[in-house]
């Protein structure tokens, strides 16, 4: 009989996973009025917030690079980001948010707001600011 410690570990794992998806999930229905993923939209937040290359992009979101590569060739394809060769190192190629971009991030951002209000009202504001605050310090 396995003991109550490893139990409950694997079940922190197995809830954390699961409200995870279900959050992706949820979000990613309400991004869908944009047409944008849960992907694309961490990606256009990430680039808005500082320039990146793509590995440091890769590494902050913790998508694998492949992955990665093909979400910003959309949103390139879309004129939503563009690309920069370093000066200093033409192998180095940083990303960054075209102003088409920056407007579809705010679309974006809006829904997300939304979806989160949403959220505090089924949970209440305070149950969700508490588990934002628990996760942070888990990271």
């Amino acid at each position: 009989m396995p003991d109550q410690q490893h139990t409950r570990r694997a079940d922190l794992v197995d809830l954390l996973t699961r409200a995870q998806r279900a959050f992706v999930r949820d979000l990613g229905a309400a991004l869908e009025e944009e047409g944008a993923t849960v992907d694309q939209w961490r990606v256009l937040r990430a680039l808005a917030a500082e320039e990146r290359s793509m590995g440091e992009l890769a590494a902050a979101l913790e998508i694998p690079h492949p992955t990665l590569t093909r979400i910003v060739d959309g949103l390139v394809d879309s004129a939503l980001l563009y690309r920069t060769q370093s000066g200093e190192d033409r192998r180095k190629v940083s990303v960054h948010v075209s102003d088409l971009g920056h407007a579809r991030l705010d679309r974006l951002e809006a829904l997300a707001v939304a979806h989160e209000r949403s959220l505090a009202g089924r949970l209440g504001p305070d149950t969700v600011t508490g588990l934002g605050d628990l996760l942070r310090d888990l990271l």
